[in-house]
């Protein structure tokens, strides 16, 4: 197998064309792809700056010319959880035809969305990449083969990795910037680059907050990594 990730920008997608006008992001939760009628069927997590923004977006969004449905399924402040049938774009029809497939979660921001697409040849990921250079702007990111070792991993790794993420869910936003920065600044590097001291005055609080703000974040994060590693040795 072929993985490629892309940076994409289709001329005739209607979420690019939005996120182009409006200050919104689009992120796929789930898809499925109707060959008959050839129409691709989404779960799309939608935010924007605001709840105008949010409104302007999902407007532009059902008026698109291939857009064919559009419904709102959940929606909180500047956040919503749609569902939509779209027709197949140029892009879609190009790799599908070349044995394409979709191997991950896309993204569209800004006037462009990021692809995770698999092969099986990579010759049939060269003739997609030519024919795809003819009527689209776009940018590998990555390309890299995919052993069968690797495969088995990412498939019974799945719930590990839901596991380490759901822990990064936990954090609080304080706990969150006070290991990042922890970590950037080499605090816990041996010897170390900096200290709760220099940590406190990053953040303009006292030493005892910011080891406590530490200790919280280390615990949740580490007990997730437990968690993962029996889910790993099981």
């Amino acid at each position: 197998m072929i993985d490629i990730a892309m940076d994409m920008e289709q001329y005739d997608c209607p979420f690019i064309d939005t996120t182009a006008d409006h200050g919104v992001a689009f992120a796929a939760v789930h898809w499925d792809f109707d060959t008959a009628k050839r129409e691709l069927e989404t779960r799309m997590v939608v935010e924007a700056d605001d709840r105008e923004v949010l409104d302007h977006g999902l407007s532009t969004l059902r008026d698109h010319p291939n857009m064919n449905d559009v419904s709102l399924l959940r929606r909180q402040d500047a956040a919503a959880h749609i569902r939509t049938v779209m027709v197949e774009t140029t892009a879609m029809e190009t790799i599908r035809d070349n044995g394409g497939y979709i191997t991950g979660p896309f993204h569209i921001e800004a006037g462009s969305e990021v692809w995770h697409v698999g092969f099986d040849r990579g010759r049939d990921a060269d003739d997609t990449l030519s024919e795809l250079d003819r009527d689209n702007e776009f940018d590998v990111i990555e390309r890299s083969p995919a052993s069968l070792p690797q495969l088995q991993d990412v498939a019974r790794n799945a719930g590990a990795a839901m596991t380490l993420i759901e822990g990064c869910r936990d954090l609080s936003e304080t706990e969150r910037e006070t290991l990042e920065e922890a970590v950037s600044s080499g605090y816990f590097q041996s010897p170390r680059d900096a200290t709760l001291g220099t940590l406190a005055e990053e953040f303009g609080v006292s030493k005892p907050a910011v080891s406590k703000n530490l200790r919280r974040g280390e615990r949740k994060m580490i007990e997730r990594v437990v968690d993962a590693l029996e889910d790993i040795d099981s």
